[in-house]
């Protein structure tokens, strides 16, 4: 059990370090930051398509990474 979590673990990191990486940008400087933070906040700016696909493999990935990682600890 722990050998498959272990291979979990590795797999899922690999996959959220790529998914972040492959993200792009959301600020175009400290302009973006200030204004572009509050469309976000609102829902104004939706993602769609490769972006949308990203953010939804970043939060999976994200989410079976932790859960392995916990219930790896707990088990050694």
């Amino acid at each position: 059990m722990s050998t498959f979590l272990i291979i979990l673990l590795v797999l899922t990191s690999v996959v959220l370090i790529a998914s972040i990486l492959l993200q792009p940008g959301k600020s175009a400087g400290l302009s973006g930051a200030i204004g572009g933070g509050a469309e976000s906040l609102f829902g104004k700016k939706k993602a769609k398509g490769y972006e949308a696909m990203l953010a939804r493999l970043t939060t999976i990935s994200a989410i079976v990474f932790m859960l392995s990682a916990l219930i790896l600890t707990m088990l050694q």
